[in-house]
């Protein structure tokens, strides 16, 4: 959960003065490039994905799948950036994710405890020690609320383990390790799994699993 790539880039701009505009301005358009419109939301909008700039393997989609888990469970597979939504018959809807990069990756089993529909950002304490420039509270809905439209609070045992599975800013970041630990979703797919998972739903975060997708 990092400030977003448009924020940093302006930061950047005023830093470096008019010499870096022309670069930034390029960066800007590359990253438009993923976004097609806006989507009306529950009184508020995201970004669309555009999903012609983004690798077909990375789409939400049914795929055969063989599990020891539950219909209805959701496995994450870290190693090859995919969540699985378990269904019937040795099937899933498979989902793209960016997960945490090193130092913040995580396995093990957690449960969907709480559910929010545009969910405000605080970032944890560890965060703010990394990053002190960070607001200390985005509101939800705002443009740069990193978690996106949605947000399932991962607790374990009853408390709250700090990781979510929510939207992202960054649709480039897909199929990456680029996170401080938390499962990061198109905002289509996260408002997608949202609708599928009730509170109480087990999660399996793998450590490995299969080889590396290309």
């Amino acid at each position: 959960m990092e400030l977003n790539r448009r924020r940093f880039l302006t930061g950047a701009a005023a830093t470096a003065g008019t010499l870096a505009l022309p670069q930034v301005a390029h960066a800007n358009a590359a990253a438009n490039a993923y976004f097609s419109g806006y989507q009306e939301d529950s009184g508020f909008q995201y970004r669309r994905t555009n999903f012609k700039k983004i690798d077909p393997v990375w789409h939400r989609q049914m795929v055969k799948y063989f599990s020891d888990e539950p219909p209805g469970t959701v496995v994450v597979d870290t190693n090859n950036h995919f969540l699985y939504w378990v269904w019937e018959n040795n099937t899933a809807l498979r989902y793209g994710v960016g997960v945490g990069r090193e130092g913040f990756q995580w396995f093990g089993r957690a449960r969907i405890d709480r559910k929010a529909l545009w969910p405000r950002w605080v970032p944890p304490p560890e965060m703010l020690k990394r990053q002190p420039d960070l607001p200390r509270m985005v509101e939800g809905g705002a443009a740069n609320n990193p978690l996106g439209p949605r947000a399932l609070y991962l607790y374990r045992d009853g408390s709250d383990l700090g990781y979510r599975l929510h939207g992202t800013l960054e649709p480039w970041s897909i199929g990456h390790d680029v996170s401080s630990g938390c499962v990061r979703m198109f905002p289509e797919d996260i408002v997608d799994l949202y609708q599928r998972c009730p509170k109480g739903t087990g999660v399996l975060v793998l450590e490995h699993l299969g080889e590396k997708a290309g």
